[in-house]
């Protein structure tokens, strides 16, 4: 069985000593008792949950899977999921950062997101339940009414029901604008819902009494295409507008999915036959109550990456230090044994510190991004909220991209570590890299997260965030200019930042004549993104080691860490900034037809 330990020192250093995290949410409106003392009971109370309860069923979870049974159109979770929610439940984990209005805690997205770390890191396909029901909280917050959010919103808060999101289609992934589910107003105010989604994840479960779908569909006089989708919430047993629960409703599971990885998440097919329900906002204006879900779906599978990240590297680097095969280049380490731990090759410790890299600067991105949440949900100052809706906007599609595409790398890497047994079911590196390869799928795959970045977030709304985190990044480099310890990291961070500024203003400039330009840049513009995104924070992150209390090897490991970083990982750079300089024409210049 594979091991998880909650790196709750590290949690802590990114949130309070880089972020100064806990004095940023008490600022803010009802954060006023955040004390670090609360939040780290939380969190740790969260690492036992994770440790003691979910992380012991990752594996057996992924060798039994979900069950479907034809005959009642039910999906059976694997042994002990029941219970680990049960817990979960009762530890009023579910409405963790739910308003206490509708019986939820109130605490801020920012511990939820370290929080939800270590429930991907103990249990990816367990995380799947709640993570939904989250997106569908959000969705009803900002745009049911009241009544939706006191009948529909309370349960799911209370951990009662669950939530889910149904937008995709046989026929249609991505494409939105070619979804067919049709509403019908009803007689009764409601609606009936006709129609197949498909790539449902929690569409059917044992896990909760009721299931709150939240589906897109069009109405009978839709316009076509974006312009034309409604959202509606469908609850698999029907409910009155009073919260009575009535009869089974008509939406079924049709079939499961047999996936490579996250195999004790249920995939569904899900089938709506005149369901009941009801119409979320105003007609046809769908896509933005859709997107209020994703935008939280897509920071949060980053997470995901990150969490798989921590989990295969608490485990390989484990290995690596118990494992004896060969004797170092430069001699024997550790003379008294048969032979040296393979901790000591140099391309064992490659691969450990990409790892390491990653995670830590990524774990820093990430709480980055979610106070920015918090300063956008709670403050009240208008133009705070809008400087960190646009940096965030900005920064989702990086956090989503950059983390799930480098989780692939790194629970491959961690596999190679364990060698012939990284391959071994038995060992449980394998699931990992199965589990994390969805990542950059679902929510949106990375091409359309490298679009959605490079088209809308910096060209169509003209670069507002990239602006603001450019400036955040100037002001660092201005503020440790004259710093000897610092500059091995503020001087190329200074020149890549300026860089990036060019790299865009390049692309803009081809793409205006050739809109095939942006497409053949946007991935490579992702990574070069992403790349210079986790420089800044490491560069943050060896300035606050620096400046605080720790210990000398704890400040000793973060330097080194980044110099490997530096030195290692951000010359990628280069790479996709050539990428980007050599346009469009090596990819389209050759006809259809040639490709055979």
């Amino acid at each position: 069985m594979t091991r998880y330990a909650a790196p709750l020192d590290d949690m802590r250093f990114a949130l309070y000593d880089v972020l100064d995290g806990d004095n940023q949410l008490r600022a803010l409106p009802r954060g006023e008792s955040l004390g670090r003392e609360l939040i780290d009971a939380v969190l740790e109370e969260a690492a036992r949950l994770c440790e003691q309860v979910l992380a012991p069923l990752n594996q057996s979870g992924d060798a039994e899977g979900c069950r479907y049974d034809k005959a009642t159109a039910s999906v059976t979770t694997p042994a002990g999921f029941r219970e680990a929610n049960a817990q979960f439940v009762a530890g009023g984990w579910a409405g963790l950062t739910a308003p206490e209005r509708y019986g939820g805690q109130d605490l801020p997205e920012t511990i939820g997101a370290v929080v939800k770390e270590m429930l991907d890191s103990a249990n990816l396909s367990w995380g799947n339940y709640p993570l939904l029901s989250a997106g569908a909280t959000e969705a009803l917050l900002q745009h049911g009414e009241e009544w939706q959010r006191e009948v529909f919103l309370k349960p799911i808060v209370a951990g009662r029901w669950t939530g889910t999101m149904c937008l995709t289609e046989p026929h249609c992934g991505t494409d939105l604008g070619l979804l067919k589910t049709r509403a019908e107003l009803a007689a009764d105010g409601g609606y009936r819902i006709s129609g197949t989604k498909i790539f449902i994840t929690g569409g059917e479960h044992d896990l909760s009494e009721n299931i709150v779908h939240l589906v897109l569909a069009r109405l009978p006089d839709a316009p076509p295409g974006t312009r034309g989708i409604s959202m509606f919430v469908v609850p698999k047993f029907k409910v009155a507008r009073d919260g009575t629960v009535g009869t089974r409703n008509g939406v079924v599971c049709g079939a499961i999915e047999h996936k490579m990885g996250i195999r004790a998440s249920a995939t569904c097919v899900m089938n709506f036959d005149g369901a009941e329900g009801y119409l979320v906002g105003q007609p046809n204006k769908g896509l933005a109550a859709m997107f209020t879900m994703m935008n939280a779906a897509r920071l949060a599978v980053g997470i995901q990456g990150l969490g798989l990240i921590e989990r295969a590297y608490q485990n390989s680097l484990a290995y690596a230090r118990e494992r004896l095969q060969m004797r170092a280049l430069s001699g024997a380490k550790f003379p008294e044994k048969a032979a040296d731990p393979i901790i000591v090759h140099p391309d064992v410790r490659r691969m450990l510190l990409t790892q390491k890299s990653i995670v830590e600067a990524g774990r820093v991105m990430v709480l980055h991004a979610a106070l920015l949440g918090d300063t956008q949900l709670r403050s009240e100052d208008p133009a705070a909220r809008e400087r960190a809706e646009q940096e965030l906007s900005f920064l989702i599609p990086i956090c989503k991209g950059l983390l799930t595409e480098l989780a692939n790398e790194c629970t491959y890497d961690a596999m190679q570590i364990l060698g012939g047994h990284g391959y071994i079911a038995e060992w449980g590196l394998e699931q990992f890299a199965r589990d994390a390869r969805i990542t950059t799928i679902y929510e949106g795959t990375t091409q359309i997260q490298a679009l959605d970045l490079l088209g809308r977030k910096v060209f169509q709304l003209q670069g507002a965030g990239l602006k603001l985190f450019l400036e955040r990044i100037g002001s660092f480099c201005a503020e440790h200019a004259g710093d000897a310890g610092l500059a091995e990291f503020v001087t190329p961070l200074g020149r890549l930042a300026q860089q990036w500024g060019e790299l865009t203003q390049r692309v803009g400039v081809a793409a205006a004549g050739n809109p095939d330009e942006l497409g053949a840049a946007a991935v490579d513009y992702l990574f070069y993104s992403g790349y210079v995104t986790l420089a800044y924070f490491w560069a943050r992150s060896v300035a606050a080691a620096h400046a605080g209390a720790r210990d000398e090897a704890f400040k000793q490991a973060k330097l080194a860490t980044a110099r490997f970083f530096y030195q290692r990982i951000l010359p990628r750079t280069e790479a996709h900034a050539a990428i980007m300089r050599a346009g469009s024409a090596a990819l389209m210049e050759m006809p259809d037809a040639l490709f055979g």
